[in-house]
């Protein structure tokens, strides 16, 4: 019993880990966008009597053939919700299954056979899709043979154990199904549990430096760079799934940048307040290391935040940055991911003035909207589980992580979604950054570009783009997993592996052709490619800092336990 409840967790969380959509900055979905899609839906059924007409005898004709206990159409592949087998043995839920399928399908025909343009079609999809997922069977208690088995089985204690879970959420979670066990974990306790220390720390960061795990080290530093809208232990995880970890096993040097987490107070910082603190972080590696530059590496949004102090440093003809890394970074262009479908420019001048009026965008604030995205892995799965179950959430580490929010100071989101929307980081010149325009051409330090191939929120032709904007030689690898699995992504994965291809033509697609695949995680690879351009091994330092950046605290720091 113990063994089948830990597998559902692991698919729990592993659904949800698949559908998270990330630190990235959002437009929102309002509800009036929303209403607007299901209109346009609704006057294409006025207008277009003939198809409605042709699509409701479809679904007769499907519902005739489900109640004669004929299969219409199967659930797509790898649609969890209906595994149980009751759903093939038993016919009155084989029944519900198929009638639910036609009706799912024959709305998403008529939508796909509409007069609608495409980007319209997209939308109300979508819309479509939120209505045909909340009404699914499964989300009802009669209509889950497994919740009804649990409440047999138990006699009747999971519905009370339910119960107290969707009350407990009512008063914790605004109503929305927990999706973690937050008990489960500290920070710092077997969170972040690297060995290292805060040596340097300003208004907007602290410095994490770790300590050496072997007794030599590559004489050039690394530096990660984490994203501004979630804690930065995602890059130390846990044992085992700490790229820190990884790293520090194989002679590098690492120093970690913990954002602060900022509240109303300020609202005024904007990209140049990041950049600055990075560079008096920079100056701060380069002092304690003795090394004249510094390996550097982001992911999301604090991929965007390198890039932009790439783009000065070139501009000012500086060489402290001898190479870097951008993980699932798509720097412009949002409107090619499912976060742009809703970006009117309506919507992102709206956006602009709740934050500015907040001071902040909350993290929370994040988490809800993107929960509604995908909302089968990070609604209604914990649905299912906590209340019709009556399971506690899942303990699992991405989970506890991606609900450990921060905050968005106002000024930089409504930069960065003028960045998105503007495509100012292809634009030459067209963004400044401390005072100097930036045309991210002229970086001709060696890049790796990271992305993965099922990422739906920084997608994988969105960043080879990303990789085709730098001037320097860039080796593009294409993870085979989505957005959070292709960072944590430990070596000795059976099911993983990479694509590569040294060049890079204009066409993706052309890229993807000529790649190569290889088996296990990318991080290998990586580790090789920095090796390369980490200098000689010399003896581990034995000590963290130095008499001019003394050790300030323990990791995981300060800023990294702020709520």
């Amino acid at each position: 019993m113990a063994a089948n409840m830990s597998n559902e967790h692991d698919d729990i969380a592993a659904g949800a880990t698949d559908g998270m959509l990330g630190p990235n900055p959002f437009v929102g979905l309002r509800a009036i966008d929303i209403f607007a899609a299901a209109q346009q839906i609704g006057a294409q059924a006025v207008r277009h009597p003939a198809l409605l007409l042709d699509q409701t005898a479809a679904l007769a004709r499907d519902l005739t053939s489900a109640l004669s206990g004929n299969e219409t159409s199967p659930p797509q592949q790898g649609d969890k919700r209906f595994a149980d087998p009751a759903w093939r043995d038993h016919s009155l839920y084989r029944m519900t299954l198929q009638g639910y399928l036609a009706w799912r399908n024959a709305l998403a025909g008529f939508v796909e056979r509409s007069a609608l343009d495409d980007r319209s079609k997209e939308r109300a999809q979508f819309v479509m899709s939120l209505m045909t997922d909340a009404l699914a069977p499964t989300n009802t208690l009669a209509g889950n043979p497994a919740a009804l088995r649990k409440v047999v089985d138990s006699g009747g204690a999971s519905l009370v154990a339910g119960l107290k879970n969707m009350l407990a959420d009512t008063l914790n979670n605004k109503g929305m199904p927990a999706q973690v066990d937050k008990t489960a974990f500290e920070v710092g306790g077997n969170l972040g549990t690297s060995p290292g220390a805060v040596v340097f720390r300003n208004e907007v960061l602290e410095l994490i430096q770790y300590a050496p795990a072997t007794p030599n080290v590559y004489a050039r530093p690394q530096l990660i760079v984490p994203p501004q809208i979630n804690k930065y232990y995602i890059f130390d995880l846990s044992k085992g799934k700490s790229i820190v970890e990884y790293l520090v096993n194989n002679e590098f040097q690492v120093f970690v940048v913990s954002w602060r987490n900022p509240t109303g107070e300020h609202r005024d910082w904007d990209l140049d307040t990041y950049v600055a603190a990075l560079i008096e972080a920079i100056q701060a590696v380069r002092d304690i290391t003795g090394s004249a530059d510094v390996n550097l590496h982001g992911a999301c949004s604090g991929a965007m935040t390198i890039s932009a102090l790439l783009g000065h440093l070139a501009s000012r003809g500086e060489k402290t940055v001898n190479a870097a890394t951008l993980m699932v970074a798509v720097l412009d262009n949002i409107n090619q991911s499912q976060l742009g479908l809703f970006s009117t420019p309506e919507a992102v001048e709206l956006a602009k003035q709740n934050s500015m009026a907040k001071g902040v965008l909350a993290g929370e604030e994040i988490g809800r909207v993107f929960a509604w995205m995908r909302p089968n892995d990070l609604v209604w799965n914990f649905w299912v589980n906590n209340y019709l179950l009556g399971k506690a959430p899942p303990a699992f580490d991405i989970l506890y992580w991606n609900n450990d929010t921060t905050r968005l100071p106002a000024k930089l989101h409504g930069q960065l979604l003028d960045i998105f929307t503007n495509n100012l980081f292809s634009t030459p010149r067209a963004l400044n950054v401390l005072g100097t325009p930036i045309d991210l051409s002229e970086v001709t330090c060696d890049t790796y570009v990271l992305a993965g191939m099922t990422d739906h929120i920084t997608p994988w032709k969105g960043v080879y783009s990303t990789a085709r904007t730098f001037g320097g030689k860039t080796r593009y690898v294409l993870s085979s997993s989505g957005h959070i699995q292709s960072l944590i992504n430990p070596p000795g994965n059976p099911k993983a592996k990479f694509f590569r291809n040294a060049e890079l033509p204009e066409d993706a697609d052309a890229w993807l052709a000529g790649a190569r695949p290889e088996a296990d995680s990318w991080w290998s690879d990586w580790r090789q490619w920095l090796a390369e351009r980490s200098g000689e091994l010399r003896a581990a330092p034995r000590a963290l800092g130095n008499r001019r950046h003394k050790r300030l605290a323990d990791a995981p720091g300060t800023y990294a336990l702020e709520a």
